[in-house]
């Protein structure tokens, strides 16, 4: 046997070993890495090829070479499909993996090792075999069948699928995870050219060429997986976790440039694209409005904070809660930071409707009686602590039972919504305006005496018994009675002030209604501007 052959053999049961070196380091190996499987089932099959191969150069008789190359199709025919599988998983496309793929894939090498196994009743996978002339030692050359055709196809459209695959994704991915990807892609690459110069006839004495090429293909897979992280979950989470997140997510470099972004990001800021990359923060921010602005100018990139900012998105108001961290190097210094951008708009916008619903009257738009009481009792105290003046005004409408019998609720609540808009006609910045119950509204008037309330008192009534509301019955009239009260001595609750206004709403109405009386507390007095 030549010494060339000799070698390699040698080269190619190395080859062999590293194959299961290679399968049981990434066996063994901690990972989260969804495709380390069939990497493991590709290193083991790539295994059993290159030690059918050698002992088949090895082999000195057509039964013996005939035997291991039946061996070598235990293996060979799932490298390609389980590599495959492997840069699916690699690249984040694991949600097409299925039982359907699988059985396409794996279909094919099944058949294919029945055919090898059963050719001399068939030949289908192989029409003939004889030895090669004038080679240094007994090597068998093949004319192919039809169905050698359909699995060598099979096996180039493997590898060509993987190697685009990586093409797909390298601009997706960072260059830290780029240096995985050329492993893999020179993983699908050599093999692919080796069997190809293999079936054009251009290999010594015709070898096949692909089990020693597998020797360097395991050595750089072995040294990737050592020094490269390879098959770690890193590109997965970049995939799956980093593009596929619901949130925006930014990532900046010291200087705020922008070096990184996911898809959600550009759904949530405008402009935002490849070309911004390496432009400032503050100039992406720029479009969303003052307080992104703002953030982005005065946050600290060493603090880790939280907040929630207005953000203008296509002439409409969003919100986004903003959290930035920052993002350190191994000795602990600052590499930049990250912002991830949560759209709380519909949760925002949730919490003030309740907010409204707490404190406005639904029907009139104005404040209800409790939220009322809650404002009007701070100024009160604030009044007594300061020492100026505060009034309150209560005011009814007259005869409103009369409109919902006459004309129905619908014009009655019409009704209330016409004084409540003359009375806002009125009313001042600070006054606390609210609707008390029914048809009875209710004023706090801060810094103001109890003659200034009652001039107002006195406009508003008249502004009311002047202007009608129009319906499709034509226009209604209606009044109000007033009753309006100060603050006068030291340590007045609001419910005693409230008291006192009512006493003297209840005399307007006793005394003809659309009327405005004044309580000082002992005594009920008629208000007449004139």
């Amino acid at each position: 046997m030549g010494s060339l052959i000799s070698n390699y053999i040698v080269v190619v049961s190395i080859s062999g070993v590293l194959s299961v070196l290679l399968g049981l380091f990434a066996y063994y190996k901690k990972t989260d890495f969804a495709g380390i499987k069939p990497f493991i089932y590709s290193s083991f099959f790539s295994a059993v090829y290159t030690f059918g191969f050698a002992l088949e150069l090895s082999g000195s008789t057509m039964g013996e070479i005939g035997f291991w190359i039946k061996v070598e199709y235990l293996g060979m025919p799932f490298i390609a499909p389980s590599s495959l599988i492997m840069i699916m998983y690699f690249v984040g496309l694991e949600r097409l993996i299925n039982k359907k793929l699988l059985t396409l894939l794996f279909s094919i090498p099944c058949i294919s090792v029945l055919l090898v196994w059963t050719n001399e009743s068939h030949h289908l996978f192989y029409q003939s075999m004889l030895f090669r002339e004038n080679a240094p030692t007994p090597l068998v050359d093949v004319v192919m069948g039809p169905w050698y055709i359909v699995q060598g196809s099979m096996t180039f459209g493997c590898m060509l699928a993987g190697m685009c695959l990586i093409l797909w994704q390298w601009n997706r991915m960072k260059r830290v995870y780029r240096r995985q990807m050329i492993t893999i892609f020179i993983g699908q690459f050599l093999p692919a050219l080796g069997a190809f110069l293999y079936l054009i006839d251009q290999t010594p004495y015709g070898m096949d060429p692909v089990p020693i090429i597998m020797s360097i293909t395991s050595t750089l897979y072995i040294w990737a997986i050592l020094s490269r992280g390879m098959l770690t979950a890193a590109p997965i989470a970049r995939e799956n976790l980093f593009e596929s997140m619901r949130d925006g997510v930014l990532v900046t470099d010291r200087s705020d440039m922008l070096i990184d972004y996911n898809r959600a990001a550009t759904e949530m800021l405008e402009g935002l694209d490849s070309s911004a990359i390496g432009h400032p923060l503050a100039k992406l921010f720029l479009p969303a409005g003052k307080e992104a602005v703002d953030y982005v100018m005065n946050a600290d990139p060493l603090l880790s904070e939280e907040r929630e900012l207005a953000w203008n998105l296509g002439g409409s108001t969003c919100y986004y809660q903003v959290r930035s961290s920052p993002v350190l190097k191994k000795d602990g210094s600052l590499a930049g930071r990250m912002i991830m951008l949560i759209d709380v708009t519909e949760r925002t916008l949730l919490q003030e409707k309740l907010q409204q619903l707490a404190t406005i009257d639904s029907l009139t738009g104005i404040y209800n009686r409790t939220f009322f009481m809650e404002q009007s009792r701070t100024l009160l105290e604030e009044a007594s602590v300061n020492q100026i003046p505060l009034s309150i005004i209560l005011l009814d409408i007259d005869f409103f039972k009369n409109i919902n019998d006459r004309y129905g609720h619908q014009y009655g609540d019409m009704a209330l919504q016409h004084i409540v808009g003359v009375c806002r006609r009125h009313t001042r910045e600070g006054d606390v305006f609210g609707r008390y119950g029914g048809e009875e509204f209710v004023m706090c008037l801060p810094d103001t005496s109890l003659q200034q309330a009652a001039l107002l008192s006195e406009a508003i009534r008249n502004d009311i018994e002047r202007s009608a509301f129009y319906t499709l019955s034509g226009p209604i009239n209606v009044t109000a009675s007033f009753g309006v009260a100060e603050a006068g001595r030291e340590n007045i609750s609001l419910e005693e002030l409230l008291s006192e206004a009512d006493h003297a709403l209840y005399t307007s109405k006793r005394n003809g209604r659309n009327a405005v009386h004044l309580s000082s507390g002992a005594a009920i007095t008629h208000f007449n501007p004139l």
